[in-house]
């Protein structure tokens, strides 16, 4: 009788396990999410899902690993940074690491998180219909212009979410595919474990502060290089400027100009000689400080990531960025760091 009793509570036990794995969790490159996936996202994938233009090798296999701090002669990190990196894709080799593990506030850089949902699940054309909740922020708080019930297409929702770093962009993207910015934020975690970023989690598409909102340096280079795979991504932060289109709910047209928020393209920081900046992304808030991360070229056209979190105030940041280019795309060998 015993034995029969123990039988039956352990397949009790294994039935209820296996509803909660139903009912609770999205399956994804071995990761189990509880909480899953609602019903508009789902359906939206299916419809949408670009499986073709995200097929790659095994992961890491043409990645820069590190396990550790990687010193770069020639760059000495200012106390005050909060992270600093730069990634020789080329060689796949990590020239310089300094705390590229360190939980950090991500501030508006989570938006190529954002963009990389928007390419991969997204169709470019569709006419989205801004919703009053998408323009919902305050007024320091930075928007592309949007405005409730206006018709813009995905494609210059992500231009402006990429050049002007529009907050009202970003929820506008996530209500669309995933019914809500919550939503959006599963399916934004769900994409980052697949690329690696175990560091990370994501609670908004836009980046305003939440203590539950955070990456890693080295997060953010998985994110930025599996981006940067897409050509639409490189044509959109490589743009001095963008007109985006939006219909008003009165029927009226108008033109919003949106430009590069990096120094770099918006032209008032210079690249040292040697090094061209082909864009990037920036994120500011006051616990995240001045960060910024870019896609690199050396003469040669060789391709490199680079990052800074943490910067105290703008001129700082493009201080230690230039000082980290230098040092490890024009005075460092090819050999450096490997």
């Amino acid at each position: 009788m015993r034995q029969r009793r123990r039988r039956r509570q352990r397949r009790a036990a294994a039935l209820l396990i296996c509803i909660v794995l139903i009912l609770g969790a999205a399956v994804t490159g071995g990761v189990i999410f509880f909480g899953g996936l609602g019903n508009h996202t789902l359906d939206y994938e299916k419809e949408h899902y670009n499986a073709a233009a995200f097929e790659g090798a095994l992961f890491a296999s043409d990645l820069c690993v590190t396990s550790g701090e990687v010193e770069l002669g020639g760059y000495q990190p200012d106390d005050e940074l909060h992270a600093a990196g730069l990634f020789d894709l080329e060689q796949e080799s990590v020239l310089c690491g300094y705390r590229l593990y360190d939980r950090l506030y991500p501030a508006s850089t989570t938006k190529i998180m954002t963009a990389y949902c928007a390419f991969k699940y997204g169709n470019m054309e569709d006419v989205v219909t801004v919703s009053a909740s998408a323009t919902d922020f305050a007024d320091d708080e930075v928007t592309s212009g949007l405005k409730t019930g206006d018709e813009v297409t995905m494609y210059d929702l992500v231009c402006g979410l990429l050049l002007h770093s529009g907050n009202d962009c970003a929820a506008a993207i996530a209500e669309h595919i995933s019914g809500s910015t919550e939503e959006f934020a599963v399916l934004m975690n769900r994409e980052a474990a697949a690329l690696g970023a175990t560091g990370t989690h994501f609670v908004n598409p836009h980046g305003l502060h939440d203590e539950d909102h955070y990456t890693t340096a080295y997060d953010l280079y998985l994110i930025f290089n599996a981006c940067i795979k897409d050509e639409r991504f490189v044509e959109i932060i490589s743009m001095d400027s963008y007109d985006g289109a939006l219909k008003g709910a009165d029927g009226t047209t108008r033109k919003e100009t949106w430009t590069p928020t990096q120094a770099y393209g918006a032209g008032t920081a210079d690249e040292p000689e040697g090094v061209r900046v082909l864009g990037g992304k920036t994120g500011t808030t006051r616990k995240a400080g001045n960060c910024v991360i870019l896609y690199d070229q050396d003469v040669e056209e060789h391709p490199y990531i680079s990052v800074i979190m943490g910067a105290d105030g703008v001129e700082m940041l493009y201080e230690q960025m230039n000082a980290l280019m230098e040092a490890g795309i024009t005075g460092t060998d090819a050999d450096a760091g490997q």
